[in-house]
């Protein structure tokens, strides 16, 4: 009976390696930014409000949803993006609506450009939204990739006069309404400190770094190889020293790259991170590094930091709106590692003196995480893609406005 759970366990192992494998690519999000004007001139002048919009969305994304790329050749060049244009904006304006007072404010799309971000070239949607009151109400209806990648997020900064207010859309919160003049900075913090909660659940790159360090910390090198810790107390003072070292670490790049006092390419950060994922993985087959594990999890944390940082980067948030994002996302990333070793530890000490945490959840585990981030390594460096579930970057050949 134990062999057949043995390999029940190690088939488990396998399908959530190769789900994590399938499934790793950047977080598809999008940056909605929108300007409401009130106009209230003339008795009269019918009262009413022009909402300027800008909306940001990956290429790669609309090419996953609508297929941009005509020869198929993994290149999206301007006249692919030009043959498109009404392709996407009737994608994209399909999946949003905006309402003044509870009045629908039509779209009008007014220009179309190419823009380059932090992890590649997006399409740049202008618009105008009419609303035919003055609006002290506003709400929006977002539901873009909503069919194709639950995952996905629309990141919105809304400004009206001095007041300024970000928010996230996804599956759970399509709708939202804001009061113009109103700001609620526990809604902000509580927003993105939900946001870090899921990015680290769903990092999966991350993820399997910090239990690629943290599965030797059950167990003791000796001369005989690896040998199960005798006490907890050593067990939970290398989890704390690597945990904590990792946080410090990706919490110092995380706020520079926010700030924008440090910019890497996404490109080669995400190649650094599956890079950082397979030299701690296996360590622990041929172990090089074994007292200081904690100084691996600080010197690859300053990568991981970059890639957090591409959630804020590139939503142009300012003073107080930054402040709140920075510590509610950074603050909700350590509640989601908490929660993954609140799992983790336990079960891995008391399971640490078993031939199958020793044999199948370590080393073969191990070597399983190595060629799962090896895959992401060769995709990253390589720009191919090697599993169907993942997004490739793209490249527009030059920067046009239609």
């Amino acid at each position: 009976m134990s062999k057949y759970r043995s390999v029940l366990r190690s088939g488990i192992l396998l399908f959530f390696l190769w789900h994590v494998c399938a499934f790793a690519h950047k977080p598809s999000d999008s940056y909605l930014t929108l300007s409401v004007a009130n106009v209230d001139s003339e008795p009269t002048v019918l009262h009413q409000a022009t909402i300027k919009g800008q909306w940001d969305i990956a290429l790669r994304d609309l090419d996953y949803a609508i297929g941009l790329d005509e020869d198929a050749n993994s290149e999206i060049n301007w006249q692919e993006v030009l043959i498109k244009q009404k392709d996407i904006n009737a994608y994209a304006f399909a999946r949003l609506s905006i309402r003044g007072n509870h009045v629908l404010c039509p779209i009008t799309p007014t220009q179309t450009l190419i823009d380059h971000h932090t992890d590649g070239a997006y399409a740049v949607l202008k618009f105008t939204a009419s609303c035919q009151t003055t609006v002290s109400n506003l709400s929006l209806r977002y539901t873009l990739f909503s069919e194709l990648d639950p995952s996905h997020r629309g990141l919105l900064r809304l400004e009206y006069e001095s007041f300024n207010k970000t928010a996230i859309f996804g599956p759970e919160n399509r709708l939202q309404s804001f009061v113009l003049g109103n700001v609620s900075h526990f809604g902000e913090f509580k927003e993105y400190l939900v946001d870090g909660i899921w990015h680290i659940w769903k990092g999966y790159d991350h993820i399997l770094f910090l239990l690629s360090l943290l599965l030797p910390a059950v167990l003791v090198r000796t001369s005989k190889g690896w040998q199960p810790a005798e006490n907890f107390k050593p067990t939970i003072i290398e989890v704390l020293k690597v945990v904590t070292a990792f946080t410090v670490a990706h919490s110092i790049t995380l706020t520079l790259a926010t700030l924008q006092l440090v910019a890497l390419p996404s490109r080669w950060v995400e190649a650094a991170i599956a890079f950082s994922v397979v030299l701690a993985a296996l360590n622990n087959v041929f172990p090089v590094v074994v007292k200081y594990r904690w100084l691996v999890a600080f010197s690859f944390g300053l990568i991981h930091g970059f890639g957090f940082s591409a959630v804020l980067a590139d939503l142009g948030l300012r003073g107080g709106s930054l402040a709140l994002a920075l510590i509610g996302f950074n603050l909700g990333v350590e509640i989601g590692q908490i929660g993954i070793l609140s799992l983790y530890v336990p079960i891995s000490y008391a399971m640490r003196r078993t031939k199958i945490y020793k044999y199948v959840v370590f080393y073969v585990g191990s070597m399983l995480i190595v060629c799962v981030a090896g895959a992401w390594l060769v995709e990253r460096v390589f720009n191919i893609e090697l599993f169907s579930s993942t997004k490739g970057d793209e490249r527009v050949d030059q920067l046009q406005v239609i």
